[in-house]
């Protein structure tokens, strides 16, 4: 089913294999991005709009005619790992303007050892997220907070390592998966993953860990 799809974090890693996915199988999409020329899909077939995630009046505008919008921000630069509010003041931005705009249905990437998905993470994983990962921790932790507490139709997916492996949909997903190690999955089929939360209602208002 063609869904109208905001998505945000399009020229990202992630973000750029969910929008391959989200063309190929149809879904008319608006990405927000700062930076255009980042975008390696065909542009052609996405409606830009040039603005900040965190900018309440750009992702007012991005929204308009939307029913669908699709959340893979992350941080690159290792200097805003240690001052991030990217996700927080993301949700900040979004969760009152989908209100407005009566869109419902947001599908959020976080990442395994933040927030509930700790208590099932590898203890290396949790290790990471209380020393050189946690203020990452704690922002992706204050938007899932934010998100939980409105009415819309949310969930949050928590992948381990990303890889760049493709999309095989050889992955496994639920609220809560028995891993060891170091497990991973690819950020291609992360992004298989979330496309698929558009008419899967099984995780709605909840969460869900996928790995390989």
């Amino acid at each position: 089913m063609e869904r109208k799809l905001l998505l945000l974090g399009a020229t990202g890693l992630t973000g750029q294999q969910l929008l391959a996915q989200a063309i190929e199988q149809g879904h008319d999409i608006t990405a927000l991005v700062r930076n255009p020329s980042k975008l390696t899909a065909e542009r052609a077939r996405v409606r830009i709009v040039i603005g900040n995630a965190t900018d309440a009046v750009a992702v007012d505008d991005a929204l308009e005619d939307r029913d669908a919008v699709l959340c893979v921000l992350g941080t690159r630069s290792p200097k805003s790992m240690f001052r991030c509010d990217l996700m927080a003041a993301s949700m900040r931005a979004l969760v009152p303007s989908m209100k407005r705009r009566g869109v419902d249905r947001v599908i959020v990437e976080s990442a395994l050892g933040v927030g509930p998905s700790a208590t099932h993470a590898p203890p290396a994983v949790r290790l990471a997220f209380a020393t050189l990962l946690r203020q990452v921790g704690k922002d992706k932790a204050a938007a899932e907070e934010y998100l939980r507490a409105s009415d819309l139709d949310w969930t949050i997916v928590y992948p381990p390592s990303l890889t760049n492996g493709p999309a095989n949909g050889h992955y496994r997903s639920g609220a809560a998966l028995q891993l060891r190690g170091m497990p991973k999955i690819s950020r291609a089929n992360v992004a298989h993953f979330m496309l698929s939360q558009l008419s899967d209602t099984t995780y709605s208002r909840g969460t869900a860990i996928v790995s390989d």
